[in-house]
């Protein structure tokens, strides 16, 4: 029995998201259908996290498996002489049968996208929050500052997650404004349910002098959801790497 490492890209505008479900479209379900296809086996994969409807990655991380006699290095090129052109498996490698995607993560790094002009916006709709108002990126990046460290984030989880512990530490939490875009990096040794794109959320206030800087911190101590502002969209949102 190998254990194979896939590094996947994907587009997540077609897709409910990662995780596989029974009536939509997932990337799992993309994945594992491939592998069938390959070589007539149901095959379960598992992946570093799953990311929402509509948000995409650059750099998810999946293993399975397998008997089969394909060699570690060839299943990037067999999956993706089978898999829809919006998913791309970068790298295929053999690893220890004791790897685990998800508990041997050290961090994760996401982006997320605002796209500031107006024209284009039909052609980037699904890739940036389009956003061409006013943001002080100054104020943001004042704000940001608030989230690095290690905190109880439970302001900033959405309602429907099982996680009973809401600590997490955030390593790096910055934003950048080139050209037409403003990005948002992140990074952290874990993540809540929508914890990223209601930071996101947050910030924009910030940026549009809706909500001082500082009133971030007030909102992460007083752990309540009801008072981090809005959910950002999903589209924005890139997983751009996992570091072991």
């Amino acid at each position: 029995m190998q254990r194979i490492k896939l590094l996947v890209e994907y587009d997540g505008s077609n897709y409910h998201g990662f995780q596989w479900q029974k009536n939509a479209k997932s990337i799992q379900g993309e994945i594992e259908t491939a592998i069938f296809k390959l070589i007539g086996l149901e095959t379960r994969i598992i992946s570093a996290g799953r990311t929402d409807t509509g948000v995409h990655a650059l750099g998810q991380v999946v293993v399975f498996n397998t008997l089969s006699s394909i060699p570690p290095d060839r299943w990037s090129w067999a999956l993706n002489s089978v898999l829809p052109e919006d998913i791309r498996i970068l790298v295929s490698s053999l690893v220890e049968a004791s790897f685990h995607p998800r508990f041997d993560a050290v961090s994760k790094l996401y982006n997320y996208r605002i796209y500031r002009p107006v024209i284009g916006q039909t052609m980037v709709r699904n890739y940036a929050w389009c956003l061409s108002e006013f943001l002080d990126i100054d104020l943001m990046n004042e704000a940001a500052a608030y989230i690095i460290g290690e905190h109880d984030f439970a302001s900033f989880c959405a309602s429907g997650s099982s996680v009973k512990d809401y600590v997490r530490r955030v390593s790096q939490c910055y934003l950048v404004e080139k050209d037409a875009y403003i990005d948002f990096f992140i990074e952290a040794n874990g993540f809540l349910y929508n914890m990223i794109r209601i930071i996101m959320g947050l910030l924009v206030e910030v940026g549009r002098r809706n909500i001082p800087p500082a009133r971030v911190k007030e909102i992460i101590l007083a752990k309540d959801r009801r008072l981090a502002s809005i959910t950002a969209p999903p589209n924005g949102l890139y997983l751009l790497e996992v570091k072991y």
